[in-house]
């Protein structure tokens, strides 16, 4: 087998979070690297290798905003382009509940982090596919 022009093709398994308050209202956090710099989405990332997936988004959602979360069902799974080209990250989604109800500060790989209803979440500038994903689950914000 030879690679291809760009490179061996890898995945790369990572989580996501989807966490909603007592209002309905989802969080999200401004990414502060590639990809996706700059742009909204879930608190997530990589899933380390002693590691399951509900404690990778435990400890993703802890170093991004300062919450505690306890992870719930499994809600769906979307392929993105990751780094370096020829990467897929495989994002594994879940629903999560606040373990104790806290204001969420920026930390690790975001810049800022909110709370947001459906109106302020579509204003946003969006990771691309998170808007769709989260309507085709039912899991946009109130």
């Amino acid at each position: 087998m030879f690679p291809t022009p760009s490179g061996p093709k890898r995945r790369v398994p990572c989580v996501g979070a989807l966490v909603h308050d007592d209002e309905g209202a989802l969080l999200v956090v401004r990414r502060a690297r590639a990809p996706g710099a700059g742009q909204w989405s879930v608190p997530g990332g990589r899933v380390e290798a002693d590691e399951s997936d509900e404690q990778a988004v435990r400890r993703e959602v802890l170093e991004e905003t300062g919450l505690h979360v306890v992870v719930g069902a499994w809600v769906g799974t979307v392929q993105r382009p990751g780094l370096p080209p020829g990467t897929t990250y495989d994002i594994r989604d879940y629903a999560c509940a606040l373990a104790v109800p806290t204001s969420p500060v920026a930390g690790d790989d975001a810049t800022e982090v909110r709370w947001v209803s459906r109106g302020e979440l579509k204003a946003l500038d969006l990771v691309d596919g998170l808007w769709t994903s989260l309507q085709e689950w039912g899991m946009l914000p109130h």
